[in-house]
């Protein structure tokens, strides 16, 4: 009788266990689903700049135009994905859009160096093959983003400038304009009060004003086929001489996609983001230590960056559609998009 007991009690054992196997193996399927449910079709998230943007130093009439190209430039990026389009092409056209804006510092908006040009850099990433383009110091090619595309699709190599650079775009059939195109009456003003101040203050302390190099242009795109793609194009710093050369084209510091980890497009300082491989620290979060893309985001961008002593921001999304935009001035034209969300942001209390 007690051995009958026994053998009951091990078959309930069994079956309980067995349960339990079972009721865990599905719950496990049930927030794996959960999980891929949750990942959107497609995303994208836009930049148009870091630095001292602030409420009461804009009008209603400024907001609304910036949040307006902001948004167009969204809806450029999702019409592409949405209809199966890669996000490389999307990266591009959203691009192409800012460039050819003068709300922006790039392209068409770009600032004034010291010796009254414009001089235009860009890069461009691909996380499916880790891929990269990138051009530097251009004078005359109307959509940078487009000769760093071509630079990574149609040559050996990951970083051409100058005029080398521009007679390969122009080789590659890209639209080259007179350097006079890209002149704006704002940028120019800001160019002759920047110089005002240099005879004040110094060109080595007045390139530390925030309101000298901000308006960097990003974007960072997710497809359906599960590839990142990130760019970033920009004039650079307002009265820059040397030829200077900032991080918008450095990958690893402005731009990097890998579609294991993220992709991260960025603005600010420039200088800082070279020294400290802002963009891929991000991702190495990520790879090597399991951060999520929001802990590496407000690691890199507002404690290990504020300690150097650099201003800006970021945004990158993930190889999971999750989205991060984090920056330490006071504001950043951004924006992101999935197929069921549109949000533009200015300002750092948004």
């Amino acid at each position: 009788m007690i051995q009958k007991q026994v053998n009951m009690n091990k078959i309930l054992i069994f079956f309980l266990a067995m349960l339990c196997f079972f009721s865990c193996n599905t719950e496990e399927q049930t927030a794996v689903a959960s999980s891929k449910a949750e990942r959107p079709e497609y995303a994208m998230v836009i930049h148009g700049g870091a630095g001292t943007i602030l409420r009461k130093n804009m009008t209603e009439e400024k907001d609304k135009e910036y949040r307006d190209a902001l948004t167009q430039a969204l809806e450029i990026g999702q019409k592409v994905l949405a209809e199966g389009g890669s996000s490389i092409d999307a990266v591009q056209k959203t691009i192409n859009f800012m460039e050819d804006s003068p709300l922006f510092n790039a392209g068409k908006g770009a600032v004034f160096t010291n010796a009254g040009l414009n001089e235009l850099d860009a890069s461009i990433m691909y996380g499916k093959d880790q891929n990269a383009g990138a051009i530097g110091g251009v004078t005359n090619v109307r959509n940078p983003i487009n000769a760093a595309r071509a630079v990574m699709e149609k040559s050996e190599h990951v970083m051409l400038t100058g005029k080398g650079a521009e007679e390969f775009s122009k080789k590659q059939g890209l639209e080259i304009v007179d350097p006079s195109y890209f002149k704006t009456e704002r940028r120019w003003k800001s160019l002759q009060k920047a110089k005002e101040n240099e005879e004040d203050m110094g060109y080595e302390i007045q390139v530390l004003n925030e309101d000298y190099k901000y308006g960097t242009v990003g974007a960072v795109a997710l497809d359906k086929e599960g590839n990142i793609c990130a760019g970033t194009s920009t004039g650079g710093m307002t009265n820059k001489r040397y030829n200077r050369i900032g991080d918008a084209p450095i990958i690893g510091a402005g731009t990097f996609a890998d579609n294991t980890s993220c992709g991260v497009s960025a603005t600010g300082h420039g200088e800082y983001f070279i020294r400290y491989t802002v963009a891929r620290d991000i991702a190495a979060m990520m790879e090597y230590k399991g951060s999520t893309l929001e802990e590496a985001g407000e690691y890199i961008i507002n404690q290990k960056l504020v300690e150097k002593g650099g201003s800006g921001g970021v945004v990158a999304l993930d190889k999971d559609g999750n989205i991060a935009m984090p920056f330490n001035s006071e504001g950043m034209y951004r924006g992101y998009v999935t197929p069921t969300q549109k949000v533009v942001k200015i300002y750092k209390d948004e």
